[in-house]
């Protein structure tokens, strides 16, 4: 587990799961939440909302290169 979380934490790591998170959390921030973004509806839930919407495929890209990188 601690193999694990030290390749999690290697900057290559890091920085491409960023890169996967912009651009995959950019659209589904758009898709899912345009209409309040555009209406001036944000709110403190809202902006909760789309950070997890970010963070999601950023775990998913680091879950995938660590586990690619383990087998």
């Amino acid at each position: 587990m601690k193999n694990w979380f030290s390749l999690a934490f290697q900057r290559k790591i890091i920085v491409r799961s960023s890169k996967v998170a912009a651009i995959v959390g950019t659209i589904l921030v758009l898709i899912n939440h345009f209409d309040v973004l555009v209406g001036g509806q944000v709110n403190e839930l809202i902006i909760g909302k789309i950070l997890l919407t970010y963070l999601v495929p950023y775990s998913v890209a680091t879950y995938a290169a660590v586990e690619a990188l383990l087998s």
